[in-house]
């Protein structure tokens, strides 16, 4: 065999063609490929330790650079440096490359055969050539060149592995790269800069200094919200708030540190390093503010100081009495230039100037508002001072601890009224104690003789014993506080009395009914992490749950029947007739709510906590409509008489509205009629000039104009029939108003607007004119005069303005702004209808089966009184914003 570098030609094949991977060209392209990566991987292997003392050499000068060491060398120094370090790196450059071969093919085949594990030197089988032509030795040097041919696809070629990690144990190459890296970063923007710096040494004299930096910044306080205010370091003037901070940095230049002048007071800096300072003052006055460094100003700035103004503060209205209830109104605005933090009101006795106020701390808007304003309504009827004169004034502070105080105002604190005259006694007896705490003699005295009197509060042994200690407690404690107590026993004792043990009972029925409402929120929200939760002692809780709800369901059951109970005792002791029977509502009806109990008591068993809580609704609305039946019966007749009157002017206010409306839709129907005829009018003129009949017949026109005249005749007709009808209803409304104010003593404004606007509507239909915008006036005049009359009988009478009286306001005719409104309500109105459109029941008390109007289903009625509930919940929240509060209020009054 001879050897050469070349593939021989290629044999002919003796059983078909050879694969395009094994043919001579192919094997010998992907040999090329692959010896040409194993002589770089040895040339990395050679190259890499040979490089790594130049590289490292070169990291230390580009650190040395970077960090500005050589501009504080003299030149000369900095020079002989220089030359130091190229030296270094030439020797160790010529020192690890000497000898450096580039690798042989012969090398790479011997790594690539290594690598790959290859025995017998395959790649040298394909650079060779048999000797002689022997075809039986020709055909076996074929076969062995496709094996040695397949193996090459075999052939790997390794990563290189210059093994420098055995020259350099410690990382030393990580360390440099890490400082290099570093001092890049430190360097920043100067990097470009420093490394020039580097080649070229200074020979002008010392190194310059960095250029001066200054940066100065106010920080107002925090109660104030402000951002820091950031000084021109050129100078200016700047305003910034009182009790502000002062922060100033200088840094670079010449010199030591600076000093802060402010005025004629100095505040030396604080040295951070070699040239950098700082300096920090409170400003609390203003003036002119500089910076000197060796006699050099550096900067100036004239410093306005805006003192901190405290708070104002005022009642926007006199205070007074709430409109419901017995809360105090009190009525406020305040403002501060940076927020306020607080408001209080105080309340001091007129008769005792010197005792200690009464502080009511009334909420303000979210955050710390600039301005606010607003309307607290405390209930203060159960302080020792409900009746009596006081003198009030608001205090508002801010964030800095100021106080802003308004002028003081008077007022009566409402109390609540007493019908038992043992409770009145009582009452009396506190407020003179609070009028005089020291004279307890005559309290004493008035104790003994209320309890020498039982059979005033019907020999009730608690309450005997109750006034005894009370009477005790004056004579013997002579502690100031000792007259605070007793009030307050006087105010349970007189409110035991007033109530009764009805109103006890219905204490207990109201929290049984919370407590039940709780443990049913409670349970609905565990039913629905049980839903997304696994826990093996669900049973146990789920046990323990439903004990605890038909527990509360019990305790209501019990309230309930010793709530009726004391009912009963009550309608006996007063020898008074039982509350009538409802057939409809089932309303007193004590089996219909043991089924109510017994229902929810099965629903929590069962774990169904919608229906006990919709079984609960019903239930507090049969007891609501039970309590409402209790105050409408304990009106007295002549109260009862004129609520009744007022109902009935209310109702005729509605048929007012009735006609009213009806009267402005023929008024539309007119106005249409003559727009209708008019436009006839022209499309007959335009079709006669078309078809040359231009001027009309005689006895065309004449044909033509009798209907006209017919109809014109027809409509001024109605036109005087309205006239009489709105003359007719403007006397009614004459009648209904000094009806109105005998009653009340008190005439709605919008029902002489609607006399007024009648008057000019009878005009107009006199005339001939068009009547609507009066009529509609009229008709807008008398809804607010329908609402201003509920308004006040429900001030004077305590009529419900809920939508379930005759004289709601929301039930009259709509709000017919249009004739047209008007009108579709007269469509719905004729026998069997009320004035709503709404059909009616017969003589016989039963409703229409064929009757058009929806009942809302429970659902939906359940869900209504929900929200009520919420609103009503929302709005005893009496630190919610103001702007809220009116808009709850708002919505109330209109559902």
């Amino acid at each position: 065999m001879a050897r050469g570098r070349a593939l021989s030609p290629p044999l002919p094949p003796e059983r078909g063609p050879a694969p395009p991977g094994n043919t001579p060209e192919g094997v010998a392209a992907a040999l090329q490929r692959r010896r040409r990566l194993a002589r770089l991987a040895l040339f990395w292997e050679a190259a890499w330790p040979r490089a790594w003392p130049v590289l490292g050499a070169i990291g230390l000068f580009l650190i040395v650079a970077l960090l500005d060491l050589p501009q504080q060398l003299p030149g000369p120094v900095h020079i002989l440096g220089l030359l130091a370090a190229f030296g270094a790196i030439g020797w160790l450059a010529w020192r690890g490359f000497r000898g450096f071969r580039w690798p042989g093919e012969a090398a790479a085949e011997r790594r690539m055969e290594r690598m790959s594990g290859l025995r017998h030197r395959p790649l040298a089988a394909l650079s060779d050539r048999p000797t002689g032509d022997d075809p039986a030795a020709l055909a076996l040097w074929r076969v062995h060149q496709q094996r040695a041919a397949a193996q090459i696809r075999q052939l790997r070629i390794g990563a290189p592995r210059p093994g420098l990690p055995a020259r350099d144990p410690r990382a030393l190459r990580a360390a440099v790269g890490l400082v290099v890296l570093a001092a890049f970063v430190m360097a920043g923007a100067e990097a470009p800069e420093r490394l020039r710096r580097a080649f070229t040494p200074a020979f002008a004299g010392p190194v310059p200094a960095p250029p001066l930096k200054l940066e100065a910044w106010v920080t107002p306080p925090a109660y104030t919200g402000a951002a820091p205010i950031f000084l021109d370091p050129a100078g200016g003037a700047a305003t910034v708030p009182a009790g502000s901070k002062l922060q100033v940095s200088v840094s670079g230049g010449h010199g030591g540190a600076p000093d802060l002048l402010l005025d004629a007071e100095a505040t030396p800096f604080r040295a951070l390093d070699a040239a950098s300072f700082a300096a920090e003052a409170m400003l609390d006055h203003g003036g002119k503010l500089a910076i000197r460094r060796e006699g050099t100003e550096i900067a100036r700035w004239a410093l306005a100081v805006q003192a901190d103004a405290p708070p104002r503060v005022a009642f926007a209205e006199p205070p007074g009495r709430a409109p419901r209830g017995l809360g105090t109104r009190l009525p406020w605005k305040a403002e501060d230039d940076w927020g306020l933090a607080g408001l209080q009101a105080e309340l001091r006795l007129k008769a005792r100037p010197a005792a200690a106020p009464l502080t009511v701390e009334l909420p303000l808007p979210g955050g710390q508002p600039k301005q606010a304003k607003g309307a607290a309504t405390p209930d203060l009827s159960a302080h020792p001072w409900a009746g009596l004169e006081v003198t009030a004034k608001l205090v508002a502070k801010d964030g800095a601890g100021q106080q802003g105080v308004s002028e003081e105002a008077g007022l009566a604190l409402p109390e609540r009224s007493f019908n038992h005259a043992v409770a009145k006694r009582l009452i009396a007896v506190r407020k003179a104690l609070s009028l005089e705490p020291e004279r307890r003699a005559p309290a004493r005295r008035e104790l003994e003789e209320i309890a020498q009197a039982p059979e005033a509060f019907e020999h009730d042994v608690t309450t005997y014993l109750t006034l005894r200690a009370a009477r005790t407690r004056l004579l013997v404690d002579r502690r100031p506080e000792a007259v605070p107590e007793v009030q307050e026993i006087l105010w349970q004792v007189a409110l035991a009395l007033e109530e009764g043990r009805d109103g006890r009972t219905l204490r207990a029925l109201q929290q049984a009914r919370e407590a039940l409402k709780q443990a049913l929120d409670q349970a609905e929200q565990q039913d629905k992490a049980r839903q997304d939760a696994t826990d093996p002692q669900q049973k146990e809780q789920q046990d323990a749950q439903r004990a605890e709800l038909e527990k509360r369901i019990q305790e209501l059951r019990d309230a309930i029947r010793q709530h009726l109970e004391a009912l009963a005792e009550k309608l006996q002791r007063e020898n008074a007739e039982a509350i009538p029977f409802d057939p409809q509502s089932r309303l007193m009806d004590q089996k219909e709510m043991d089924r109510k109990t017994r229902r929810m008591q099965e629903a929590a068993r069962e774990g169904r906590t919608e229906d006990a809580k919709k079984e609960l609704a019903e239930l507090e609305e049969m007891l609501k409509a039970l309590e409402e039946g209790r105050a409408q019966r304990a009106e007295s007749p002549e109260r009862q008489q004129k609520r009744e009157r007022g109902q009935q002017q209310m109702g005729v206010v509605q048929d007012m509205v009735k006609r009213q409306s009806e009267m402005l839709d023929r008024s539309h129907q007119r106005a249409e009629g003559d727009e209708r005829d008019r436009a006839a009018r022209q499309r007959q003129q335009r079709l006669n000039q078309q078809q040359f009949r231009w001027p009309p017949e005689p006895q065309q026109n004449g044909q033509q104009g009798q209907p006209g005249s017919q109809e014109q005749q027809a409509q001024q007709q109605e036109r005087d029939r309205d006239g009489r009808q709105q003359r007719a209803l403007r006397r009614a409304l004459g009648e209904l108003m000094q009806q109105f104010g005998d009653l009340t003593g008190e005439v709605p404004e919008g029902l002489g607007k609607a006399d007024q606007a009648m008057r000019e509507a009878q005009e107009q239909l006199r005339q001939g004119g068009d009547a609507r915008d009066a009529q509609q006036r009229a008709l807008k005049a008398l809804q607010e005069g329908g609402k201003q009359m509920a308004q006040s009988m429900q001030r004077q009478f305590g009529m419900s303005q809920d939508g379930d009286e005759e004289g709601d306001p929301q039930d009259m005719a709509g709000e017919n702004q249009q004739g047209g409104n008007g009108q579709d309500q007269a469509q719905g109105q004729g026998e069997g209808r009320d004035p709503l459109g709404r059909r009616t029941r017969d003589v016989n008390g039963t409703a229409d089966n064929g009757a058009d109007t929806r009942v809302p289903e429970e659902a939906e009625l359940l869900r209504t009184r929900r929200l009520q509930e919420e609103l009503r919940r929302r709005e005893a929240e009496k630190e919610r914003p103001a702007e809220e509060l009116e808009y709850i209020d708002r919505l109330l009054k209109r559902f």
